[in-house]
Order: C-alpha cells, then structure tokens, then sequence
C-alpha cells in the first residue's frame, strides 16, 4: 500500500530518492509515465500491467481511447532503484511535469505520483476548496 506524501529534491543528473516505505513495491523495477493534471504515474511492474491490459482492450476506433493509451504508454519508462533507493526520471518526462528541484512524492495506493512542488500546492489548495462539491459529485456515485 502506497500512501503519504513526501518533498524530495532532484539531483543534478535527474534522479529523485523513492521514500523509503515505498521501495519495497519497487524492489523488482518500476515503470514510469506521464500522468494526468501533469504529474508523474510510477507504477510497480505488477500493477503497470494491470493498467496496461485495460488499456490495450480499449476500442481502437475510438479517439479518447487511443489519445490515452498513447499518453500513458508512449511515455512509459522502465527504471530501477540504484543502492541509494533513487530513480532517474528522464529529461522528456521532468519536461512534461514541470519538475525542477523539489518534487513531491505522493502514495496513491496502487501507484505514485511526483508533482512539481509549485503545482502540487496550487492542485491541493484548488481541491481542498472543493472538497465538499467533490464529496457531493462522489456521494451520487455511491461513495
């Protein structure tokens, strides 16, 4: 389970340390690609390919479904934990998430997510004032 949020910085070559309640799940490598409000997706190996077969079953003649499997996949990168614990994010996915030295580090259970500190702030700000519509929108959804 991948929950907390963490600030850690990017070094100089691009690499950010994985906390470290989370590099068990990525003991055997890690996937890494472009997520959605622009931030980062990591997923474990196991759960990339959970996403990946609901992704190649979308409908092929559908737009949407092939803008999103060519977001999620064409991005994708394979990375492993260096003895540090740290992952290098390459430059085309910092690029795509705006990250410059600090990044948070989100666990989103099955996955995490890195966010530029500046965007982050502005996202939680912007859905902590919502809370309570989001909550209604949810509720109608039976949650």
């Amino acid at each position: 389970m991948l929950l907390g949020e963490y600030t850690h910085n990017l070094d100089p070559k691009g690499r950010i340390a994985v906390p470290s309640k989370f590099r068990e799940k990525f003991e055997s490598g890690a996937i890494v690609t472009r997520g959605l409000d622009h931030c980062l997706f990591i997923f474990s190996k196991s759960e990339w390919e959970v996403l990946v077969q609901k992704i190649v079953a979308l409908p092929l003649a559908q737009a949407d479904s092939r803008a999103f499997a060519r977001l999620m996949l064409a991005g994708a990168t394979d990375v492993t934990l260096d003895v540090q614990g740290r992952i290098l994010i390459p430059d085309t996915l910092r690029s795509y998430a705006h990250l410059k030295k600090q990044v948070v580090v989100t666990g989103m259970y099955t996955r995490v997510e890195l966010w530029d500190v500046d965007a982050w702030n502005t996202y939680k700000t912007k859905t902590e004032s919502a809370a309570d519509e989001i909550a209604e929108k949810l509720g109608e959804l039976g949650i």
